[in-house]
């Protein structure tokens, strides 16, 4: 099965290592996701846990932007994928 595009990454904190993803699709704690952008980074990470508005939230919807953990440095436009 292809993966989906489900979101593209529109800012990256460094220091926490997080990610904002602006969602095209829902996502939820516990999804498999991959974010591929740039000529060397392409990886895949478990959804341990998300944030709205420094608020946890288990489930996300298209639309939202999400805050999670990655564990690779990313940049903004970076795709998002859900395997």
């Amino acid at each position: 099965m292809k993966p989906k595009i489900i979101g593209e990454v529109v800012h990256y904190f460094p220091k926490p290592k997080v990610a904002v993803i602006k969602l095209k699709s829902s996502l939820a704690v516990g999804d498999e996701i991959r974010i591929e952008g740039g000529k060397d980074t392409d990886f895949t990470q478990e959804v341990k846990s998300m944030e709205v508005d420094h608020e946890k939230i288990k489930k996300a919807k298209k639309g939202q932007e999400v805050g999670l953990k990655v564990k690779e440095k990313v940049r903004e436009g970076y795709k998002v994928y859900k395997e």
